[in-house]
């Protein structure tokens, strides 16, 4: 029995280093050390937490802990993630979001169930509840002024190229009408404090302006996210016929660079440091009072190193302001000097290197044009 047991794990190490199981199926993440006996695939800790709550489809154990019989490791070895994907990711739509393992829970988890629980993509053609180009529903949406939820009727549209809500279900005219061309969205579950907490973003006047919405179904809020997604993707297809369609899903929905509490002072640099929430979204840093404003209180463009924008660590010598925190960014435009501190080296570390990131992309020419639209600083 002993040499059964040897045997068999001999077989399963075998297997588990192959090249195409070296990242979670699922995820990406690497080393997974979880798989599916009944799905074959090799999976991340966290990603067998998801599958673990679909027994029906999918049994996972252990590979380090759990006992595998020569049966389910014949099984893994005849598939593995390279011979499953091939099944469940056959026709996944060019705009469909894959979420990583630094995506929050509900992409991986709805990603997972679309897979192999709906099996949204394994024929070609397949009707999706994300790819007729028209969607409305009910998505609860917070208040600008109260903060508080209250369901709100959207409704997006390919034919019309554009996001409306309306504050009444019965409502003729939308309360705002926004193009598809100029919307964002990203999953934002710790800032609303919902899990399926979204957050919509889309310019008006070449400034920024926020919703935050959520939906009780985790399956619903990430068919709209897909569904603004398909939408961009015909929309930039049309606007851009000689693009190619990678070309085009990278410029679909996406996440913030870097987001957090750093203090700020005014343009004459001698007033006192205040903590403001800060949102870098490529080359727009904006602040807020508060996480959850509808608008940025300020917004300064992040040029390229080519253009004369540069960030340094620390503060210039000399500076006046009284400020909290001492871990200094000074982020240096043709037009002047924008002075940060941050509660930790870490923090500043972190935000040193998205800024440096933007920084060393060379601009388009969409991005200059935006420059020039730009009349926003950072006042006091």
């Amino acid at each position: 029995m002993a040499g059964g047991n040897e045997r068999s794990m001999r077989a399963l190490k075998e297997v588990w280093k192959r090249a195409e199981n070296s990242l979670c199926a699922d995820c990406g993440k690497p080393d997974p050390d979880w798989a599916s006996s009944t799905l074959g695939v090799f999976i991340c800790l966290s990603c067998s937490g998801i599958h673990r709550n679909i027994p029906s489809i999918s049994k996972v154990k252990s590979l380090k802990m759990d006992h595998w019989d020569d049966a389910q490791v014949q099984f893994l070895a005849k598939h593995g993630n390279a011979v499953t994907k091939a099944t469940y990711e056959a026709h996944i739509p060019i705009y469909y979001y894959q979420p990583t393992y630094n995506d929050c829970q509900v992409l991986r988890e709805q990603w997972i169930r679309a897979k192999y629980e709906r099996k949204e993509f394994t024929e070609p053609g397949k009707q999706l509840p994300y790819s007729d180009g028209m969607k409305e529903g009910i998505l609860w949406k917070r208040g600008r002024d109260n903060g508080q939820f209250l369901p709100r009727k959207f409704l997006l549209s390919e034919r019309e190229g554009c996001l409306k809500y309306f504050t009444k279900q019965d409502a003729k005219e939308p309360k705002i009408n926004v193009k598809i061309d100029v919307i964002n969205a990203t999953f934002q579950p710790e800032k609303i404090g919902n899990p399926n907490g979204l957050q919509i973003t889309y310019l008006k006047d070449n400034k920024t302006r926020n919703i935050f919405v959520y939906h009780e179904s985790g399956k619903e809020v990430v068919d709209w996210f897909n569904a603004i997604r398909s939408v961009q993707f015909h929309y930039l297809k049309v606007a851009f016929p000689i693009a190619s369609d990678n070309e085009i899903k990278n410029r679909l929905t996406r996440n913030f660079l870097k987001e957090g509490y750093m203090e700020k002072t005014g343009p004459k640099q001698r007033e006192a440091f205040k903590k403001r929430w800060f949102t870098l979204d490529h080359r727009r840093l904006m602040y807020f009072k508060d996480p959850l404003d509808a608008f940025a209180k300020g917004e300064v463009f992040v040029g390229s190193r080519e253009n004369g924008y540069s960030v340094q660590k620390g503060l210039p010598s000399g500076t006046q302001g009284n400020f909290s925190w001492h871990y200094g960014i000074t982020i240096v435009t043709p037009d002047r000097e924008y002075l940060f501190t941050c509660e930790t080296e870490t923090d500043q570390l972190e935000w040193i290197k998205a800024f440096t990131s933007v920084i060393n992309q060379a601009m388009t020419p969409q991005e200059y044009a935006s420059k020039c639209l730009d009349a926003v600083s950072f006042p006091s």
